[in-house]
């Protein structure tokens, strides 16, 4: 299927389906002599992993990665790396009511419109299980950045609804954000998402929300003019993800309101580096990376499938009442957070390799 991979130089290639025997994926491109372990990749699989709290959908999956090739000895060796992930708990028996009508605002319409046949069962590759292998895969990217420059991300909850957090611009612990189930670091603000989404899941219903994610030590330099802008790619990444339906980069759509005046970011030299004062731009001017954070907030529709009668049309479009069964989260944002920083890795660990490709 196109669209299946991305990237130039740092490739991934994203296979396999929600109730298949495995899913997986294939990282071409990544530099021999990275130091890589499966707990490492672990880690990030077991903050996307289902099941893992009250706030998530009950399905019970380990995740736990197998890497098949290009890593030896604990270090890559610059030839392909697959690895794959097997489905533990598929209950294909909750799809076969559902099979006969199209779920609003699922992809059961848009999938049997494109390809004349569909997955039934979870969806098949328009399910958010897919998501594993781009974690997998961004697992390693962000190893391949922290070697490079050092970068760390930084994504949370930055909103569940109407519901918002503050969150300084200092504000980069790990440890703050997953002492909650909801993976947002202020924690009053938590508090009120978690009642909200336990709330949302009793009524049978569902929540979306935005994630705020803030890369810290890119290097000035990284996109291409035109075609290849840096916040271009990281759009086209973020907005494949699952129930992603906005993406907006520094000040956004906030930034419309302000006059330019107001808005432009001054140069300042701080020792020998160059960098601005306020960080409207959200690290990237003209497309390519300036040196400042990048930070972008993503924002998450309410989860498709919901236990409230809805109505829909069945495949032989009659009229039909579709009462959503099945396992599903009542809110995407926890788990998602270790996809957005994994979308955002892939994208700026290819744009780094073809930085030192260009220009050395």
């Amino acid at each position: 299927m196109a669209g299946d991979s991305t990237g130039v130089l740092f490739r991934v290639t994203n296979w396999g389906e929600s109730h298949g025997p495995a899913i997986g994926v294939v990282v071409e491109g990544c530099p021999p002599g990275v130091a890589i372990s499966q707990e490492l990749i672990q880690k990030d699989l077991d903050m996307r992993r289902p099941g893992q709290s009250l706030l998530t959908t009950p399905r019970k999956e380990s995740d736990l990665v197998e890497v098949l090739s290009g890593v030896s000895n604990g270090k890559t060796t610059g030839t392909p790396i697959a690895m794959m992930i097997k489905n533990q708990d598929q209950k294909s028996s909750d799809y076969k009511k559902m099979g006969q009508a199209f779920r609003p605002s699922h992809a059961d319409y848009s999938y049997l419109a494109k390809y004349g046949i569909r997955e039934v069962s979870g969806g098949g590759r328009s399910s958010a299980r897919v998501t594993a292998g781009t974690v997998a895969a961004g697992a390693i990217a962000k190893k391949v950045l922290a070697d490079l420059f050092k970068s760390k991300f930084f994504a949370f909850v930055y909103a569940v609804s109407d519901i918002r957090a503050a969150v300084g611009d200092n504000q980069w612990s790990v440890k703050q954000r997953e002492k909650t189930l909801v993976r947002c670091p202020d924690l009053v603000a938590a508090k009120k998402m978690e009642a909200l989404i336990k709330q949302a899941s009793e009524e049978g219903d569902s929540l979306g929300g935005i994630i705020e994610c803030r890369i810290a030590n890119v290097p000035a330099g990284l996109g291409e003019p035109v075609y290849d802008k840096l916040d271009a790619d990281l759009a086209k990444a973020i907005l494949g993800i699952n129930a992603c339906k906005g993406i907006e980069i520094g000040s956004g759509f906030q930034g419309t309101v302000l006059r330019g005046s107001s808005h432009n970011d001054a140069f300042i030299l701080r020792g020998k580096r160059v960098q601005t004062s306020t960080n409207r731009s959200g690290g990237i001017q003209g497309g390519i990376s300036n040196g400042m954070p990048i930070i972008f907030r993503a924002a998450f529709k309410p989860t498709s499938t919901i236990k409230k009668q809805q109505s829909t049309l069945t495949t032989k479009l009659k009229k039909h009442v579709l009462t959503g069964v099945g396992r599903h989260d009542p809110c995407v944002l926890p788990r998602a957070v270790p996809i957005v920083e994994a979308a955002a890795a892939l994208v700026l660990a290819d744009h780094a390799l073809r930085h030192r490709g260009q220009v050395g």
